[in-house]
């Protein structure tokens, strides 16, 4: 038997386990991360606030006026539904469970989700040289931006958003916004004074693939298989263990780097050159009488920098460089960037300069393709107002050869499993906790990824439209997308090309109902796969937002699109939609970049003249002609077929 005092110790446990368990019961409030201080909802539609707490626990919400409830189901997970409501704010969100939350500086406006890869994030601070105005004064309190950060995974959907929140384009808040919803939220804003929110979950690098659910692939086999693969437990378990037992080719170590084994650092102002080689900057050493050479070069000028440059702060642009490149200054650090695509802009301390002699030395390391200095970028030393250009004869020497690997070693080849670049990767991580959020519309900015892959593309697109329409519920959304700007170098013959191709898919997804496709042939930088202009492709995504989601069904939103075409002896003559005032020639002159062919498909340079509505393509050496292309190419520079408004004519091909 018990005695009395361990009858009493008995009792206090049991008081004590009933306390914690009671207390662990009553969970706090939790709310997804798009729900939170700051946030735009969606205007003129029933909204939906949704989170989790203690099973069977009763829900109030308060906002503008409206009240909700709900009760926990047995998992924790509740839902409620507001009213729908009017522009306005700022308003304040109370939530009552076992806690309270309270939200404030709402706004009810437009939220837009916006995705893709790198040029639809590409943020407004890479671009604060182009657009300095813009970054120095723009203040818009009630546009808003909520950036996902990356994540991954291929075999469960996450229930939230990574951590993130919500910022007003004010102040440096401005910088974080990407470029592309940027211009579109201001022009759109301005335009109509409502609240713009724009949820902005986008990965650099990755394919459209990536971004749908598993029900997208119902028509892709292929991609179905991965699914199933990636979802299998004895998959993964196979996958990981060939991973463990892989040995990777053998790293030869290279000899020590010479600028900075010896006993003066070539960085070190008091070093002195013997024996180095002129380079022409900028340009590629394997352009310069070098080659197959990947590793480590310093390359070095001396500028006489003026008086009146000195005592400032300074900065110094070294345009794009492949790959990675440490910068020094009269022997000082003043920046390093680690991989080939971000513009060189290093701050240079004042007093750093001297009057006279300077010395710049550019370390650069690169492990693979042409190494050196992207031309056609901005290469300066900047202060007080006045700029010395620093192209022209620089000289260089090799501090480092990169040894090849040897494969011998190898086991075998080996590609691991990387989730952001596999089927539903990203879906299920950076879109579908976002369904249940109320929006506007969709915009895309996505494509090079599968620029290898460009027809496959023109079924893919329509697929993930679909889905997200789907999965959202709330009917045929605006879905608003860039077409590929030019890229690469001119080819001054007709030729084929997968950027032309994909480009092609793009345009034909327009025939999908409310759908819109900015134009950006014109927008983009041959060396560059992130175009600095922004602005163009972004208040183009904005008018093609007017007429589809602001009832502007007057208003030139697009370029001209072809439409169809007939045959008149040895002429194709073209018809448009979208011409809006009239077809014009940018510039005057001829019109370029229109291309014919007969039956063989060997496509000739053809003349080409407006005629109202319409353009007339024919070549004098073609009398049966069948088929037109227009600025089809990676980059059709030239092409200048425009309407009157000053927007471009979508890239095409009749043979379609």
């Amino acid at each position: 038997m018990l005695s009395k005092n361990n009858i009493k110790l008995s009792l206090r446990l049991l008081c004590l386990i009933l306390i914690f368990s009671t207390s662990s019961a009553f969970a706090d409030i939790k709310l997804p991360q798009l729900i939170s201080d700051h946030m735009v909802l969606q205007r003129d539609i029933k909204l939906k606030i949704w989170g989790w707490a203690s099973p069977k626990e009763k829900i109030s919400v308060d906002f503008n006026g409206k009240k909700g409830k709900a009760v926990t189901d047995a998992d924790g997970n509740w839902s409620l539904e507001l009213p729908a409501m009017k522009a306005g704010g700022p308003y304040t969100m109370i939530l009552k469970g076992n806690n309270q939350i309270t939200l404030s500086d709402i706004y009810i406006g437009d939220v837009w989700f916006a995705s893709g890869q790198s040029n639809m994030v590409l943020p407004m601070e890479r671009l604060k040289e182009r657009y300095p105005d813009e970054v120095a004064h723009d203040n818009f309190p009630e546009i808003r931006n909520f950036f996902v950060p990356t994540s991954a995974n291929v075999s469960t959907i996450a229930e939230d958003l990574p951590p993130g929140q919500w910022a007003p384009a004010v102040d440096e808040n401005i910088l974080k916004f990407g470029g592309t919803t940027y211009f579109f939220a201001k022009m759109l804003y301005q335009k109509y004074h409502v609240p713009i929110g724009i949820i902005n979950s986008s990965v650099g690098g990755t394919p459209i693939e990536a971004w749908m659910s598993a029900e997208a692939f119902k028509e892709f086999p292929s991609y179905l298989e991965k699914i199933k693969n990636v979802r299998d437990t004895a998959y993964m378990n196979n996958l990981k263990k060939d991973a463990a037992s892989y040995v990777p080719p053998k790293v030869v170590q290279p000899e020590p780097d010479k600028g900075i084994s010896g006993p003066i650092k070539w960085t070190d102002p008091n070093y002195v050159p013997q024996n180095w080689h002129k380079f022409w900057m900028p340009g590629y050493w394997a352009d310069q009488g070098v080659k197959d050479l990947h590793g480590t070069l310093y390359f070095r000028k001396e500028i006489e920098v003026p008086a009146s440059m000195t005592g400032v702060p300074a900065k110094l642009f070294l345009g794009r460089i492949i790959d990675a490149d440490s910068a020094f200054v009269n022997g000082e650090f003043v920046g390093n960037i680690t991989y080939q695509y971000p513009p060189r802009r290093y701050n240079v301390r004042a007093g750093l300069l001297k009057p006279g002699k300077n010395i710049i030395v550019v370390k650069v390391t690169n492990t693979a393709g042409k190494g050196g200095f992207v031309p056609d970028k901005n290469y300066s030393l900047n202060a007080n107002g006045q700029q010395i250009d620093l192209r022209g004869e620089w000289i260089y020497q090799v501090g480092q050869v990169q040894k090849p690997f040897n494969r011998n070693n190898s086991t075998r080849s080996y590609r691991p499993l990387i989730a952001q670049d596999e089927p539903t990767g990203l879906y299920n991580t950076m879109t579908a906790p976002a369904i249940n959020y109320r929006i506007k519309g969709f915009l895309w900015y996505q494509g090079e990824t599968n620029s290898g892959r460009p027809k496959e593309y023109g079924k893919l697109l329509p697929a993930l439209i679909a889905d997200w329409r789907s999965k959202w519920g709330q009917g045929d959304l605006p879905f608003i997308y860039a077409q590929l700007p030019n890229f690469m170098e001119v080819n001054y013959s007709p030729s084929e090309s997968d950027w032309a191709q994909l480009r092609q898919s793009q345009l034909q997804a327009l025939s999908i109902p409310n759908t819109g496709m900015s134009v950006g042939i014109d927008a983009g930088e041959w060396n560059d796969i992130h175009p600095l202009n922004k602005k163009d492709i972004g208040e183009r995504l904005a008018l093609w937002a007017e007429y589809l989601a602001y009832g502007a069904k007057d208003l030139v939103h697009s370029g001209p699109i072809y439409q169809s075409h007939t045959i008149e002896g040895n002429k194709i003559i073209l018809s448009f939609n979208n011409t809006g005032s009239g077809l014009m020639v940018k510039g005057g002159g001829d019109l370029y970049y229109f291309a014919i062919a007969g039956a063989d498909k060997q496509y000739v340079w053809a003349k080409a003249k407006i005629n109202g509505d319409k353009v007339i393509v024919w070549n004098d050496d073609i009398t049966n002609p069948m088929y037109v292309r227009y600025a089809w190419a990676d980059n059709p520079e030239g092409a200048n077929l425009y309407n009157k408004e000053g927007l471009p004519a979508s890239p095409f091909e009749t043979d379609n």
